[in-house]
C-alpha cells in the first residue's frame, strides 16, 4: 500500500492559544484554622522561658566545669518539648496537619507527652503509638493531655502500625525519627545548641570542649553538631548510646541497615534501627554504655545535685564524667556539657526500683563505685 503524502500544515494561519489549565484549592477556613494553629505553638515558645543550665561540683583544682542542660523544666517535662513544637510547626506549615484528623506518632513515651500536649493546644486528636513496657507514668501524662495510648507488644513494629494507623483514620503520622533533624532549625533561633552557648558566654570556659548527647531520633545529635559546625566553634560532639541500640554499631561499622532484637531498656534513647534522623558523619566520637552505668549515674546525679532524672540523662552523664577523667588524666581544662533530658519522677517504678534492677539483672554496684572513685580521686578505674 502506497501512503499518501500529507499536506504540508499552512503556516501563515493564525496559532489557536491553548487554555491554561487553572485549578485553585484554596481553603479559607483551613487557612484560618492553620495561622491559629501556628500562633498557639509559637505563642506556647514565647510563654517558655530558657531552661536552666546546672553545675554538676567537681573540685576546683581539676580546672574543669561540667553542667547539665535541664530540659526538664519545659511545659511537658523533658527535652522531647522542644522538639515536639519542631514538629508540629513542620507539619503545620507543610499542610500535614488537618483539622479534626488525629496526629499519630511512635515513641516510646516522652515525645509522645509532649505532642499529646501541642495537639491539644492546637485542637486536633492524638494517638501514640508505643511499646506496652512503656512507665505507667508516662502512659497517664499522655491521656492527661488529652491523648489515646495505642500499644504494641514488639517495639520494632511502632513504625508499621503508626503508618497503618494513620492510613485507616485519614490521620498524619508525624514520624519523628524521620523528621526530627529536618524539624529544628540548627542555625539558631532559640535551639538548644545556641541556649547553651549564651548561657555560658560568662563562664570561664564558654566553648564547651566537648557536648555530650544520647541519641532517640537523632535529631538533638545533629542540631548541636550542625550549629558547633555552622558558627567554626572548636567543640566536639560526642553521643552515648545504651545497650540494644544500633546508633553505635552503625556509626563504628558505617553500616546504617544494622537492626537489633529487642528494645532499649533506657526510655526515650536507644533503638533497634539506626534512625534516619541520626547523622553520623556530623558526630565526633560514640561510647556504648552499659544500662547498669546509666542507672548508677542517675543514682549518683541525686546523690551530689538532689535531683532525679530519667535513664537517659545517666547515659549521657557517665559519658561526660568519662571525658572528664580523661581532661583530669591529660592535664587539660575546660568545660563538658551533657543534658538533663527529663525528672525522675517518671520511672520511680525502674531506675529507682531496686526491685526493677534485680528483675533486669542489672547489677549497679561497681559502676557506682567507677562513679566515687572519679570524684573522689579523679581517676577512672580501667574497668569502667
Amino acid at each position: 500500500m502506497t501512503s499518501r503524502p500529507q499536506p504540508e500544515p499552512d503556516r501563515t494561519a493564525p496559532a489557536v492559544p491553548q487554555a491554561t489549565l487553572d485549578v485553585d484549592r484554596t481553603d479559607t477556613a483551613y487557612r484560618d484554622w492553620l495561622k491559629e494553629a501556628v500562633r498557639k505553638v509559637q505563642a506556647d515558645a514565647n510563654r517558655s522561658a530558657d531552661t536552666h543550665l546546672l553545675r554538676f561540683p567537681l573540685p576546683e583544682r581539676w580546672g574543669i566545669d561540667l553542667y547539665l542542660k535541664d530540659e526538664s523544666t519545659h511545659p511537658t517535662g523533658s527535652l522531647k518539648h522542644r522538639l515536639a513544637r519542631s514538629l508540629f510547626l513542620y507539619g503545620l506549615c507543610n499542610g500535614w496537619i488537618r483539622p479534626d484528623r488525629p496526629v499519630i506518632e511512635a515513641s516510646s513515651g516522652s515525645t509522645a507527652v509532649s505532642e499529646a500536649y501541642f495537639a491539644q493546644l492546637t485542637g486536633v486528636p492524638f494517638i501514640a503509638v508505643m511499646p506496652r513496657t512503656t512507665s505507667t507514668e508516662k502512659i497517664r501524662l499522655i491521656e492527661f493531655h488529652g491523648g489515646r495510648c495505642h500499644f504494641v507488644d514488639d517495639p520494632r513494629t511502632m513504625y508499621e502500625e503508626s503508618a497503618a494507623l494513620a492510613a485507616r483514620t485519614g490521620g498524619h503520622y508525624m514520624d519523628q525519627f524521620t523528621y526530627a533533624e529536618r524539624a529544628t532549625d540548627w542555625r539558631g533561633n532559640n535551639n538548644i545548641a545556641e541556649s547553651i552557648y549564651r548561657q555560658l558566654e560568662r563562664e570561664r570556659y564558654p566553648h564547651p570542649a566537648w557536648i555530650v548527647a544520647t541519641a532517640g531520633t537523632g535529631g538533638t545529635s545533629a542540631t548541636l553538631a550542625r550549629y558547633v559546625h555552622y558558627m567554626q566553634y572548636d567543640t566536639r560532639i560526642c553521643v552515648a548510646d545504651p545497650d540494644n541500640s544500633c546508633f553505635f554499631d552503625g556509626w563504628t561499622t558505617g553500616d546504617p541497615s544494622v537492626t537489633c532484637d529487642c528494645g532499649s531498656r533506657i526510655e526515650g534513647i536507644g533503638r533497634p534501627r539506626m534512625e534516619p534522623s541520626f547523622v553520623p558523619g556530623a558526630i565526633d566520637r560514640m561510647m556504648k554504655v552499659p544500662d547498669a552505668a546509666s542507672v548508677a549515674a542517675v543514682r549518683t546525679l541525686e546523690r551530689v545535685i538532689g535531683r532525679r532524672a530519667g535513664g537517659s540523662t545517666g547515659t549521657g552523664l557517665w559519658g561526660a564524667l568519662k571525658i572528664v577523667a580523661e581532661m583530669v588524666a591529660a592535664g587539660r581544662t575546660g568545660s563538658v556539657v551533657t543534658l538533663l533530658c527529663d525528672p525522675g519522677d517518671r520511672y520511680l517504678d525502674k531506675y529507682y526500683s531496686d526491685t526493677w534492677l534485680a528483675a533486669q539483672g542489672l547489677d549497679i554496684d561497681p559502676y557506682t563505685a567507677t562513679l566515687d572513685t572519679l570524684l573522689t580521686t579523679g581517676t577512672w578505674p580501667e574497668r569502667g
